[in-house]
């Protein structure tokens, strides 16, 4: 090999999702809701003398500061939108967010384990019809918020529905590689504290009917595995993207065959997301009748979800 040229196809890093600002402003929206929440329960909790109002409070103060942790992530990347000092633009802080975000909600998880199997050897007396309605109104808080993480994600698919929360995750699926972890670590943190909701007004019911006390802590064990195999699937989803894990094989593919013309070969090829939706290509082509570099990009023209190409061109001595 004897002669080689390399050439970009853009310079622009702006690797945001088409649906940046509306997600950020709708998650700005779910961290007020949150607090509110948050306050209210610590505040009525200390009134009523409630251990269970404070539990729960505090508990929704770590969903909050999660829900904080993605809208900063939003803020962040759109301020630092122009930045040189981030080499491939700002698009990745959604995953980095929603890396922190999974972790916060393993930890989660962890806590209500603890606090079940305490209960489950020594249990507490429970005042029912207060613990009821604060878990009621609990969840009511979470659904008006998923509602409103969910309405942005849904828009964002263009219709694809899907459950997010229930990581059938089809690692292989070209619909699942561009979707926004950031946000959808918001939504899997608004979810988690629904289930918990919905987990304790079935537990209390069975326990203030049958006098069950141990279905309280039992029913939180369920839930607090759940919850970890919810964190889990973040982790990995979010945690392939910062480690460049192959974007996208099915694109990974069309490119291969629309390079691969007469005698011209791809040597090398790497693929990775820079951004929800946005991909860059770093490719090497071979060929005995080497073409301008501008020929070999025009063949990628038109691809959804290729923001950034360079192509290298070789020429094969034999």
């Amino acid at each position: 090999m004897h002669s080689h040229s390399i050439e970009q196809w853009t310079h622009d890093h702006a690797f945001l999702g088409d649906k940046h600002d509306e997600n950020e402003r709708r998650t700005w929206l779910v961290v007020v809701l949150t607090l509110v929440m948050m306050v209210g329960e610590i505040v009525a909790g200390s009134l009523f003398g409630s251990m269970a109002l404070l539990a729960d409070g505090w508990h929704m103060g770590t969903h909050a500061a999660a829900l904080g942790i993605a809208a900063f992530a939003y803020r962040f990347a759109r301020r630092h939108l122009g930045n040189s000092h981030f080499t491939f633009g700002t698009g990745k802080f959604g995953d980095l967010a929603a890396f922190a975000s999974a972790i916060i909600l393993g930890l989660i998880a962890v806590e209500i384990a603890y606090e079940s199997v305490l209960r489950l050897f020594t249990p507490v007396p429970i005042v029912y019809g207060e613990a009821i309605a604060v878990a009621a109104l609990g969840l009511c808080v979470n659904l008006a918020s998923a509602w409103l993480l969910r309405g942005s994600h849904d828009h964002h698919h263009h219709g694809h529905a899907h459950d997010d929360h229930e990581h059938h995750d089809h690692d292989h699926d070209h619909h699942h590689h561009h979707h926004d972890n950031n946000l959808r670590a918001a939504y899997v943190h608004v979810m988690a504290d629904a289930a918990t909701s919905v987990l304790a007004i079935a537990a209390l019911a069975v326990a203030m009917s049958s006098g069950w006390v141990w279905a309280d802590p039992a029913v939180g064990l369920i839930g607090s595995a759940v919850i970890a195999s919810w964190a889990f699937g973040l982790v990995k989803t979010s945690g392939a993207v910062l480690l460049d894990v192959r974007a996208d094989e099915k694109l990974e593919r069309t490119i291969r065959a629309r390079m691969e013309i007469g005698d011209d070969r791809v040597t090398d090829l790497h693929l990775w997301q820079v951004g929800p939706g946005h991909c860059a290509v770093l490719l090497s082509v071979v060929s005995d009748q080497p073409k301008p570099p501008a020929v070999y990009k025009r063949r990628l023209a038109g691809l959804k979800g290729l923001s950034h190409v360079t192509v290298e061109v070789e020429t094969c001595s034999h």
